[in-house]
Formats: structure tokens, C-alpha cells, sequence
């Protein structure tokens, strides 16, 4: 499915809304620009919270939309994704494209960066070559003027034939003037004169030849000249798009494709083939935008940059960047295990009271005995413990992620790790997405939709669940404790337990690379993409907007999927453990049976059944392997680790037993919220499938070598 007009434009505004998008009162307004110019906090400031939030029909690419009155009319606002150009190389560059071209917007606002205006001119001449009825909006006039840069607006209004508005939309100024412009130019109040591109003497006359036949089709849609260019240059995505928005389909006009074959061959006697047109076309626009940007940009070439150009030489360095990396993620980290600990344990003895007080109202109430403990023991104390235990977790983690986001310090993450990615034939954006997936796999999922090449981004949804979410690391943190740092002076345990959580950590870094390299050399075959990195100005975060986008964005949103998936789970543990076939239980029944294999692998059957019944959510195992151990008939926890440590023993544990539970939790399926939007993400079963296959195996095989390995070498 792709995108249609009513997908794209009045009709799924219409559908969103509840607006009658055929009243003069209402006004659509796209809204485009590179990434990292502040696109979607003038998009935020205009629209508030009159937000809607999804995806573009058929495409895993953010559909941002807004709605704001002023003047008591209606605007809708449609946030497109930000991309450099329009030449239709990436899923977002089309979507911008398209809606700007068949989406029917009333005006395009460009937001452009004041502290690199000359790359940011590249995309504005681009939609002035389809569009005239465009306001040019120079946002981040703060930081331009923070780092000496000034900007003539009036000028460069005069040079591009269009409005031009300076902003600075963190603090809000200037959206005043934007408003009053935009509507303006929507009621035709402004007549514009938008930039004409000159071309290289064989371009134009093959524009030339081809302007004539095309201009009864077009009509006013689109100005000639860019059209013509489309056709020449044989940009077929733009055909299918005129094919299925306009049903228009140049292929069948004989008269037009034996100009086109003309236009061509003269372009081709002149140039080396027809790839090397774009290129020309490019060279043309980065010409024009470098010699605008010389006439209305003014700078002291001694101070621009010249602080951060200092401070990335240090974070992106070869020595400190990859140390310095490791030190914040670790800070992280840290944090959100401390600081998760006290608001983990008060959200779970307020759950629990109500627990008490849900088993006093059944009671009252007189069902029956098995109803109660199947509703209470069994639905609601899993979804308590998931609650309890992800949600601190979440709550820290994602804001303090959000804020190195903010602060523009996550490209230099990207930047450090590309060399990697690229040498395991993977995209760079994946260190990124690998690292969200430290907070939430299912998040790290999401993110993967920054990766605009299909294969790669298939390649980084596969191997996200390599790195440990924060479901997984109080299970890590007890058994390193226990096991691992046990043999330690009392001194040196906390530091032990860290440096083999550390290594956890960079285990699966490393396997991700390796199954990334693997993936991509057998059944995701292909060439690795290019794509423009840029290093965004640092900024001061705001720290309001960050913990509400990623509480709301983020922690509810993968808490919400989360308790959907448990709530159902809690009733099959419930169950397994209390309906008995002579005079054991269905789950000690199904641990026997797994026992044999699950010896192969340092571990027991209790163990993998604890894994299985833990889909719902990685932070049940341990609760469940302790039901299952004392052969209770709900999930317990014990008061001190010490106990776990001697249930653990009794039950015949070793070392080795803990390192493969360790490996075996950072190698297993997914839990089944990540499974649940892998299938939302790549609409397809069979990937859904793959991915809960390809860790699952790779866990066995660990392991298998790890318990097999320490026989031989009669370690245990």
C-alpha cells in the first residue's frame, strides 16, 4: 500500500480531524526542512497539543500532524519528514516530495537553520522549482547569533522571490510574524517571484523541447521546467506517483517519448550517461546556494564554531570518542539501576496493597476460591510485577536518553560506531537504534525506522534484541552479584559485578555485528547504503519537553504494550502452576520434559521454563524460577539475595549455571512486546518469526559451547 490522496492529504486529515476540509476556513500547510533545524519544535510551538501522531499509510515513516486557528481560521499542519533533497533517494524524500506535489498545501513553509543556511538552500530551491507558494522560515536565530553569524532576511527575500521569516521558535520568537505571513500568502495576499535556476546550456535546451508537449497535462500543477526535468532524467518513482495521484501516464504519449529519447540522446552526447544529469543538477543548485549564502550571510570566521569544533575533536576522536561513549552510556546506566530501586520497590508495595485490598473485595463478593486466585495471583500479580519493574527503569532511562538526543550528542554516538556498522556491511544509524534497545528493545525497534534503506533497517530490527533492555539487567545485576562477584572481597564485589555486566554489555555489541555481517552476506544479500551523517550544534536540552516526549512518546507507550501482552501471560502461569497431573503441576511436568536438553546448556529445565513463560515480559523469569523452585502456586519474591543465592544452590547451581543463564538472557527471544511491534514494523510473520529464531539459536549454540566446553576442560 502505498500513499494516495486521501491517505496523504484531505482525506486522512479529514478522517484524523473531524474537519470539514471543504470550508474556506480551514487551510493545509506542509510543513518541510532538513533534520536538525528545529522543523518539529516550530511545529510543536504552532500547534500545541493539538497533535496527531502516526504513521504514513503504508510506510514506517512518522505522520506528524497539527492544527492551529489564527484569525479565526483553521490551519492544518503537516509535519514532513526532514530530508535534504527532493530527488526521491530515500522513503522520507518521497513522501516530502509527494505531499508538496499532490498534496494540495495552501503554502510550504521551509524552517531552514540560521547556523548553516548555504546546505539548508539546497532543499528551498529544490520546492521552488515545483512550487511558488512557499514562506522561507530562518529558524535558530538564538544560536546563529550566539555563535556571530547574522543573516539579512530582507536580502535573501529579494534573492529567492519569496518571504523570508526569522525565528527563533524555542523561546517563540517570530511565529507570530510566521502566522501573519502564511495566511497571507494562503488568501494570495503575496505575490512571489520564486529564484530561476539556470542549468548547464545542453540542460536547457532539453528542457526546452520537452516543455511544450508536457504543458497541457500539467496545467498549473506544476511548474514546467521541474517536470520536464523529472521526465528527462527518468525519475520513475515520480512516474508511478503521477500514474496512481493524477492517473497520468506519460509512458503511452508517442509524440512526448520520442522528445524525451531526443532530449536524452543530446544530453547524453554531451554527458557521460543520464546518471551523471543529477549530479549536474545538484552542482547547479549547491552553486546557487553557496553564492546566496555569500550574499546575505555574514560571519567571524575566527569564532564560528570554533568551541564545538573543539569539543567534537575530543568526543569524536579515535582515542577518547569510543572511551568517553562507554563512560555515558555506563552513567546511564548506573543511574537508572540506582535510581530505579526505591520508586521500584514503592510502586510495588502500593500494587500490592491494592492486590490485598482486590482479594478483600472478591472475598466480600464470594466467588470462588480458583476465580480469585486466578484473577489475583494469576493476571494481576503479573501485570504488578511488570509494572513495578519496568516502569522506574523506563521512567529514568528514556528521559536521560532523550536528553543526550536533545543535546546532540547521539549523531556523535552514530559517527563513533559507523566504522563498525560499515565493516559488518550494516547501516551506521543502527549504533543508534542499538542503543535505545538498551532501554527497551521494543523502542529500539521503533527507532529503526531512521534507517531509510529497507534491507538495513530489516538487518537492525533483526539484531536489536542483542543488547540487553532494561527487563533483562536485574536479572544480570543478581546473578553477577551472586555468582560471579561472590569470590570477591567484600571490596571489590560491586566493582566485579560491574565489569562482568560490562562485558555482557560488549558481548552483545559484538554479537550484533557479527550477526549483522552474517545477515547481511546470506538472506538480506545486498550493497551497504550511503547516507548523509550530520553533526547537529549542540544545544541546551529543554528539559521539560524531553521528559514529557519521552514519557509519553516512549515509556507509556511501550508500558501500555507491554501489560497488554501480560495480563493474558499471568493467566497461562497461573495455570501451568496450579492445574497438577498426579502429584506434580503442568509446569513441573513441562520442566522435566526440558530437563535433558536443557543440561546440554548449563542450565535446567525449571530455567528454560522460566524463559518461556517469561515472554510476556523479561522481568517475570526470575519471580517465576522462584515459584517454580518452592513449587508455589504464584510468582514470589524473596526478602534478601543471600536466600535467592541458597535457593539457587540447593537446586544444584554452579557458576557455570549463572554464566549460562547469563548468556542465555542476553541470547533468547524477544519478549513478546518486541515481537508484537517487530510484526507491526515489518508487517510480516515470517521476519517476526526470524527474529525470534536467530537470537534463540545463537543462545543455544553459547551456551552449548560454554557448558560443553568447561566438561571438557572438567571445569565444573
Amino acid at each position: 500500500m502505498g500513499l494516495t490522496i486521501q491517505s496523504t492529504s484531505i482525506g486522512v486529515l479529514k478522517e484524523n480531524f473531524k474537519l470539514d476540509t471543504e470550508s474556506p476556513d480551514e487551510i493545509v500547510i506542509a510543513l518541510a526542512g532538513n533534520p536538525n533545524t528545529g522543523k518539529s519544535t516550530v511545529f510543536n510551538r504552532l500547534t500545541g497539543l493539538n497533535q496527531h501522531t502516526g504513521n504514513w499509510p503504508g510506510k514506517t515513516v512518522t505522520n506528524a500532524q497539527g492544527s492551529f486557528q489564527h484569525h479565526e481560521k483553521n490551519y492544518i499542519l503537516v509535519d514532513l519528514p526532514g530530508t535534504y533533497s527532493l530527488f526521491a533517494n530515500s522513503m522520507e524524500e518521497q513522501i516530502a516530495r509527494d505531499f508538496i506535489c499532490f498534496g494540495s498545501p495552501k503554502v510550504t513553509v521551509i524552517v531552514a537553520d540560521a547556523t548553516c543556511l548555504e546546505r539548508n538552500l539546497n532543499l528551498v530551491l529544490q520546492i521552488l522549482e515545483i512550487t511558488d507558494k512557499v514562506v522561507v522560515c530562518v529558524n535558530l536565530l538564538d544560536e546563529a547569533k550566539r555563535k556571530k553569524i547574522t543573516i539579512d532576511l530582507e536580502k535573501l527575500s529579494d534573492q529567492i522571490g519569496v518571504p523570508v521569516v526569522g525565528t527563533a521558535a524555542r523561546s517563540g520568537k517570530g511565529l507570530q510574524e510566521l502566522k501573519d505571513t502564511v495566511e497571507k500568502m494562503a488568501v494570495g495576499g503575496i505575490i512571489t517571484n520564486p529564484f530561476k535556476i539556470h542549468y548547464d546550456t545542453v540542460i536547457e535546451n532539453a528542457i526546452e523541447k520537452i516543455e511544450p508537449e508536457i504543458e497541457d497535462f500539467i496545467k498549473n500543477r506544476f511548474h514546467k521546467r521541474w517536470m520536464a526535468l523529472r521526465l528527462i532524467d527518468g525519475d520513475k518513482a515520480f512516474q508511478d506517483s503521477m500514474k496512481a495521484y493524477l492517473d497520468m501516464d506519460f509512458s503511452e504519449n508517442a509524440t512526448l517519448q520520442i522528445k524525451l529519447k531526443e532530449a536524452r540522446a543530446m544530453i547524453c552526447k554531451e554527458l557521460n550517461d543520464l546518471e551523471e544529469l543529477q549530479d549536474r543538477i545538484v552542482s547547479n543548485i549547491v552553486s546557487i546556494a553557496e553564492d546566496i549564502s555569500n550574499e546575505v550571510v555574514s560571519f567571524n570566521k575566527t569564532v564560528r564554531c570554533k568551541k564545538e569544533r573543539d569539543i567534537d575533536g575530543i568526543l569524536t576522536s579515535r582515542l577518547y570518542g569510543i572511551p568517553i561513549m562507554i563512560a555515558l552510556l555506563g552513567l546511564i546506566f548506573w543511574i537508572t539501576i540506582v535510581g530505579a530501586n526505591v520508586p521500584s520497590a514503592l510502586l510495588a508495595d502500593g500494587l500490592f496493597w491494592v492486590e490485598g485490598q482486590l482479594s478483600a473485595f472478591f472475598l466480600w463478593l464470594s466467588v470462588p476460591v480458583w476465580v480469585h486466585d486466578m484473577i489475583v495471583y494469576g493476571v494481576y500479580r503479573t501485570l504488578a510485577w511488570v509494572v513495578s519493574v519496568m516502569l522506574p527503569p523506563m521512567a529514568i532511562f528514556f528521559p536521560l536518553f532523550t536528553l543526550l538526543e536533545d543535546l546532540g550528542y547521539l549523531p556523535r554516538v552514530a559517527f563513533n560506531l559507523d566504522y563498525y556498522f560499515k565493516k559488518a556491511c550494516a547501516h551506521g544509524k543502527q549504533a543508534l537504534t542499538m542503543c535505545m534497545g538498551f532501554g527497551c528493545n521494543a523502542a529500539g525497534i521503533i527507532s529503526c525506522r531512521i534507517i531509510d534503506s529497507p534491507r538495513e533497517r530489516l538487518i537492525a530490527i533483526l539484531t536489536n534484541n542483542f543488547v540487553p533492555c532494561n527487563g533483562r539487567f536485574p536479572t544480570l545485576i543478581a546473578l553477577s552479584s551472586l555468582f560471579i562477584a561472590g569470590g570477591f572481597s567484600a571490596a571489590f564485589q560491586s566493582f566485579a559485578a560491574a565489569i562482568a555486566i560490562l562485558a555482557v554489555i560488549v558481548l552483545g555489541v559484538m554479537i550484533t555485528l557479527l550477526i549483522s555481517r552474517i545477515l547481511s552476506k546470506t538472506v538480506l544479500k545486498g550493497l551497504p547504503s550511503s547516507f548523509a551523517l550530520e553533526l547537529p550544534p549542540y544545544r541546551r536540552p529543554q528539559i521539560g519537553r524531553v521528559i514529557v516526549r519521552s514519557l509519553i512518546d516512549r515509556t507509556l507507550f511501550v508500558l501500555g504494550r507491554a501489560v497488554a501482552v501480560a495480563a493474558p501471560a499471568g493467566l497461562v502461569i497461573w495455570v501451568m502452576a496450579n492445574i497438577s497431573i498426579g502429584n506434580d503441576s503442568l509446569l513441573t511436568h513441562c520442566a522435566e520434559f526440558l530437563d535433558p536438553f536443557a543440561k546440554l546448556l548449563g542450565l535446567d529445565g525449571y530455567i528454560l521454563m522460566a524463559f518461556i513463560l517469561g515472554l510476556p515480559a523479561n522481568e517475570i523469569v526470575i519471580p517465576i524460577l522462584i515459584m517454580s523452585y518452592l513449587s508455589g502456586g504464584s510468582m514470589l519474591e524473596l526478602d534478601s539475595l543471600s536466600e535467592l543465592r541458597q535457593l539457587f544452590l540447593d537446586h544444584g547451581w554452579t557458576q557455570l549455571t549463572a554464566v549460562c543463564m547469563m548468556l542465555f538472557s542476553l541470547n533468547h527471544w524477544p519478549c513478546g512486546t518486541t515481537l508484537w511491534t517487530i510484526r507491526k514494523e515489518t508487517q510480516s510473520w515470517k521476519w517476526t518469526g526470524a527474529a525470534l529464531l536467530i537470537p534463540t539459536v545463537t543462545g543455544i549454540v553459547l551456551c552449548f559451547i560454554v557448558a560443553q566446553g568447561a566438561a571438557l576442560l572438567h571445569l565444573v
